[in-house]
């Protein structure tokens, strides 16, 4: 009974906050920062990776695209085959970064607006847009560090144990959990208030099973079902994109209200 009490009580004050006018256009705010910050965000993981590890993009993440079908896995692959030319402009980096933060200084806000009950937004434009910067340089960082694992990761493994079949049966579960530690990266750093590592949890697993969902749902939608090219034309690929990115954010965002909701219902 207790469970289902606070199941309620969560529930009853999530869709008390989402009356509030400012959540009206978040998704959208957020899906549309995220299509500014997909090229420059690309360009720098694969500039990191040509630099560093003298690897591309696509090479990290080929395990991922093999599995990826539909309209909405033809359209990330095209994305995602960029070639890196290494480290050669150190202000087309900034820029770069600059760029890539929107959507991190918006989700930021959202993320502020959210934990201070509708009082504050942050602590002022400059200061949360460095934060911003920052925190979409560790998110590059740590998504990095996870295709790094998962690219060399079953070298390594076959390496020690001489086992490679065990890695093919726990490179998905591992992958699972660094997607669940992205996540939760990115829950940890965004708000400005302090944050415990366990208050993040729940909402990080409602996230990654939401984002899981909906992609899955989604790519089988506009493969089976949707045809955007009847109506937009060129401009289908885009449109795609952008409900994709859509529906993404407002899992993002429930996930952000649903650690504030078990937060404030934990007593």
């Amino acid at each position: 009974m207790k469970r289902k009490s606070r199941f309620r009580q969560m529930v009853s004050l999530g869709f008390q906050q989402l009356n509030d006018p400012y959540y009206q256009g978040m998704a959208a705010q957020i899906a549309f920062y995220l299509m500014l910050s997909l090229v420059p965000t690309v360009l720098l993981i694969s500039q990191i990776l040509g630099a560093v590890l003298g690897t591309t993009l696509h090479e990290a993440i080929g395990w991922v695209l093999e599995n990826a079908e539909g309209t909405l896995g033809t359209t990330l692959k095209g994305l995602l085959t960029y070639k890196s030319g290494g480290f050669t402009n150190v202000i087309y980096i900034l820029i770069a970064l600059w760029s890539a933060s929107r959507a991190q200084f918006s989700m930021m806000r959202i993320n502020n607006f959210m934990f201070s009950e509708g009082w504050s937004t942050g602590t002022g434009y400059w200061h949360e847009r460095f934060r911003a910067v920052i925190n979409i340089f560790l998110t590059i960082l740590t998504i990095i560090a996870a295709l790094v694992f998962m690219s060399y990761g079953g070298k390594i493994f076959t390496l020690i144990t001489n086992k490679p079949e065990v890695w093919l049966l726990l490179r998905w579960p591992i992958a699972l959990v660094l997607f669940l530690f992205v996540i939760g990266v990115y829950y940890y750093t965004l708000p400005e208030k302090k944050v415990k590592v366990r208050e993040i949890i729940p909402g990080t697993i409602f996230a990654a099973v939401g984002l899981l969902m909906v992609t899955y749902l989604y790519s089988k939608y506009t493969s089976s079902v949707a045809d955007y090219d009847i109506i937009y034309g060129s401009l289908a690929t885009i449109v795609a994109l952008m409900f994709w990115f859509f529906f993404l954010a407002w899992v993002f965002c429930l996930g952000m209200l649903f650690n504030k909701v078990w937060a404030d219902t934990k007593k």
